[in-house]
């Protein structure tokens, strides 16, 4: 008797995991936090809560879009990953996914960020079709363009912008959307700068397939240079977005700790081996989201009652 059949369960958690390495889910981590700073930031007046039913539907737009911008991403690189030794044995080149199932996921994925969107909004139901366009438009920009790392930018500065217009809708002040186009600014330049120490390791790969990026164009020193000067104006950004929110000390100690982590990331790519990048890549990126999050909930939720005495 076939084991499924006598575990179900496990089946069924085997499927769930599959799907989600497939999207790499644990990814959802770099969004997700920019977007919960920005839903609390929005609903400050009532110490960052939005209510349950807003919390939920922003949680499912975000995972909807990451699902469906991942998946879309898989299956538009399906034959690139094949070739690369190091994206081989993903899910659609080593057949653990079929390429139906993966579309379908795409858009079962899409559907669900649209109802979602509906849901919560107006200006979020008609923008959606906007943001899954822009999401998926990156997976393609490296066949094109060596601004690929800006794209995919872009593409996850969606997600605090979804998530405060999620809360506020038509009623954003000039000085939220001053606040709003600061933060997405921020974000995006980090993405271009850790995107461009990723792409470090397919630097070879990239060149002789014609893919384009920073990396490919520049040169690793040269691209390096440029992640640097991202994220130091990156930083730059996030001190502003603190003073025009009138944070306080914990934001404070936090922006010290991302510039921490990113001079750290910087010192990992420069100084060590390409499989120390996974380390600069995932652990300190999950770090500086987490720690953005952390700090921005602080300060709302305590209305910036800390300060230096």
């Amino acid at each position: 008797m076939p084991s499924s059949i006598l575990h179900p369960r496990s089946s069924l958690a085997q499927t769930i995991r599959k799907w989600a390495e497939f999207v790499r889910f644990s990814h959802t981590l770099f969004a997700l936090p920019f977007a919960l700073a920005a839903m609390a930031v929005a609903a400050r007046d009532n110490r960052g809560w939005p209510g349950w039913g807003k919390f939920l539907l922003i949680l499912a737009a975000m995972v909807c879009a990451r699902t469906c911008a991942m998946g879309f991403n898989r299956v538009a690189d399906r034959k690139y990953d094949a070739l690369n030794p190091r994206t081989a044995g993903r899910h659609l080149p080593s057949g653990k996914v079929s390429l139906p199932g993966a579309v379908l996921l795409c858009v079962v994925a899409a559907a669900g960020l649209i109802g979602a969107s509906y849901l919560l909004n107006p200006v979020c139901f008609y923008l959606s079709p906007v943001a899954l366009v822009v999401i998926c438009f990156y997976s393609l920009t490296k066949r094109f363009t060596d601004c690929t790392h800006f794209y995919l930018g872009l593409a996850l500065a969606l997600a605090p912008v979804g998530a405060w217009l999620a809360v506020k809708g038509v009623h954003v002040s000039a000085i939220e959307l001053l606040q709003m186009f600061v933060l997405a600014c921020a974000v995006v330049l980090w993405l271009v700068g850790f995107d461009i120490i990723y792409a470090l390791q397919d630097y070879e790969f990239d060149r002789q397939q014609g893919l384009h990026s920073l990396v490919v164009a520049w040169g690793p020193r040269n691209a390096l240079q440029a992640a640097f000067l991202s994220h130091l104006v990156m930083c730059g950004l996030l001190f502003l977005f603190g003073l025009l929110c009138r944070f306080r000390l914990a934001y404070l100690v936090g922006w010290l700790i991302i510039v921490g982590c990113l001079v750290l990331e910087h010192w990992i790519a420069r100084r060590r081996s390409l499989n120390w990048i996974n380390v600069a890549f995932f652990r300190l990126n999950a770090v500086v989201s987490a720690v953005f999050l952390g700090v921005t909930l602080t300060e709302v939720v305590f209305k910036g009652g800390f300060w230096l005495r």
